[in-house]
């Protein structure tokens, strides 16, 4: 019998992809560093903002500081340009995605989540209308480690007081999400209905798992 619901965040409840970008590579515009520059140093410090050791004011200090064009006016413009765009993302959401989660509610269903995320989307999940859905709440720049680690799948599930077989986990399948959740015993779904040709989308579709076209596809494995 299923008790829970897990879901990813990214590609998932939410897309980057709707909104406009503010990656790398128009940070490095922003900065005025060509992007290869700026792209060595910023995805070497990808792990460290994932897992919480550096926020993005101190990560972007350090980048704008080395590449010896720090000022505290650029520095405030492109944090509040990120933060901004993140917040952005949801309001692109699936029209699915909020009754979907309404009628896990309705059918007693706990809703769990786990991310890897940074601070900034830290901040932008926890003040989005998303958040007070979510019964277990497990984000990797709070949690010290990432998926596809095991552990983050255990302390959410430990938090929901369920099992892995009264489990289901729902990510667009980037990081191994869905290898893991799949191998610790929970029934692993790809949820499909934001994937689109010609993005900078991270996951492909995987012919080993169940795929959900739609959110709404996800209440029929309850």
């Amino acid at each position: 019998m299923i008790k829970a619901v897990i879901f990813d965040m990214y590609e998932t409840l939410i897309t980057l992809f709707q909104s406009p970008l503010y990656f790398g590579t128009q940070i490095a515009i922003d900065a005025g560093i060509s992007e290869e520059e700026f792209q060595l140093l910023w995805k070497s410090t990808e792990y460290g903002r994932t897992i919480g050791k550096m926020n993005l004011e101190e990560t972007l200090e350090f980048i704008l500081k080395e590449k010896q064009c720090y000022s505290k006016e650029l520095l405030s413009k492109i944090v509040d340009k990120r933060k901004m765009s993140k917040k952005e993302c949801f309001k692109y959401l699936h029209p699915e995605i909020l009754p979907m989660l309404k009628e896990l509610k309705k059918k007693g269903i706990c809703i769990g989540l786990i991310s890897n995320c940074f601070s900034e989307e830290v901040e932008a999940i926890r003040n989005s209308e998303l958040f007070p859905y979510f019964d277990a709440t497990y984000l990797s720049f709070e949690q010290g480690l990432q998926k596809p680690e095991k552990e983050i799948f255990i302390r959410c599930m430990n938090k929901l007081s369920v099992s892995s077989d009264e489990c289901i986990y729902v990510g667009d399948g980037g990081s191994f999400e869905l290898e893991t959740a799949s191998e610790i015993g929970m029934k692993a779904i790809q949820a499909v209905w934001y994937f689109k040709e010609g993005t900078l989308q991270p996951a492909k579709r995987k012919k080993d798992f169940i795929q959900a076209e739609t959110p709404f596809e996800i209440l029929k494995y309850i």
